[in-house]
């Protein structure tokens, strides 16, 4: 991607008066050999600890500009989001619809409902048409895992995947690794259990992908039946362990993440019934006090209160449910700044670096 496309490098700096070198502040420069160089955002699998780093570093950047009483910033005056949702989403979508628009961006939403996907048309054929719509960032989500990386190979446009199929969902991984190092600091050593479906949850595979390189120990915890076979058999990725009794796995731990549980696992014969599920591997009241001290409870939503959660956990004093959402939306100005607006060029194209520092 060319950042020296019109309108970006001066958008950065220009705008409203003192607009630009308020955003220049914002994202000073941590070090002059740091620079993102990713093009697109498909998955954290392959990430540094440092790339991670990256994006949460200027998402507290981000923060600052969502607590103004205008919550806008120029430096994607110009450029061309594209959001393809080829699934159903309101929170995820919306999210990325307020990133965009925060930036400045124009925003271009294609859905699978009502649109020529509906009526047929290949996947190959909407690439294409993404392509003419001259988009500058592409956000997608799809039910076929993959379907992220077949886009990105053929179109010049940035992807960010949104979630696809049971494979990935870079983005909450990311949203929560911030929203808890906001909350209980560093995360080097720190124990976060998740709860639920974890064979059939993209949200689990990224939430590992990003808290284990920052130092976090991933504790998993559900039915059997719900749990990869070679992980339960202890053939679990580094820093992961599986614990299926919930009530040890929350002892002393420092963070829970509770899973959605869809109705179709018990339909499939993978749970005996919900209320069993409820009873076994809920988090009640009662199991969240086994946790560390004011230890918060996340769920990515949307939420079966009364299943894998009760409504007194939801919205007790553990719950950062609501912040995970608010959070969301300045994980993925990040994202969309560094992509669309960044370093995207050997010198930057005369913007800054756009990481704040920390500390």
């Amino acid at each position: 991607m060319n950042a020296s496309k019109p309108g970006v490098a001066g958008a950065a700096g220009g705008g409203a008066p003192g607009r630009g070198s308020d955003l220049r502040k914002l994202v000073a420069g941590r070090g002059p050999g740091v620079k993102w160089i990713r093009r697109h955002v498909l998955d954290t699998d392959d990430w540094s600890r440092e790339e991670i780093e990256t994006v949460l570093d200027q998402t507290r950047a981000m923060v600052e500009i969502l607590s103004r009483p205008i919550r806008r910033a120029p430096p994607l005056r110009g450029r061309t989001v594209i959001l393809f949702f080829a699934e159903v989403s309101t929170r995820t979508r919306v999210s990325f619809e307020l990133a965009a628009k925060a930036l400045s961006a124009d925003v271009v939403n294609i859905t699978a409902t009502g649109s020529s996907v509906e009526k047929g048309e290949s996947l190959l054929d909407t690439v294409r048409t993404l392509q003419a719509l001259g988009g500058d960032v592409v956000v997608m989500r799809h039910g076929s895992s993959g379907a992220p990386y077949f886009v990105a190979e053929r179109t010049e446009s940035a992807v960010i995947n949104a979630g696809d199929g049971w494979h990935a969902h870079p983005t909450q991984g990311l949203l929560d690794a911030y929203t808890l190092r906001e909350a209980v600091g560093e995360l080097g050593g720190k124990r976060v259990v998740i709860v639920g479906d974890i064979l059939h949850s993209r949200v689990a595979r990224s939430d590992i992908n990003t808290l284990v390189p920052l130092g976090a120990r991933v504790t998993l915890s559900g039915p059997p039946t719900l749990i990869p076979v070679a992980w339960r058999c202890g053939e679990v990725p580094a820093g992961v362990t599986y614990e299926p009794e919930l009530d040890r796995a929350l002892d002393g731990a420092d963070a829970v993440i509770a899973l959605r549980l869809q109705r179709e696992r018990q339909e499939s014969g993978l749970l005996p019934s919900v209320r069993e599920y409820s009873r076994v591997w809920g988090l009640s009241e009662e199991r969240v006090a086994r946790m560390r001290p004011g230890a918060p409870v996340m769920h990515p939503g949307p939420m079966n209160e009364g299943i894998e959660i009760d409504a007194a956990v939801a919205h007790g004093s553990r719950s950062l449910i609501e912040k995970q959402v608010a959070n969301g939306v300045a994980v993925r100005m990040a994202l969309l700044y560094l992509l669309a607006a960044g370093v995207g060029g050997p010198d930057g194209a005369g913007l800054p670096n756009p990481i704040e520092k920390r500390g």
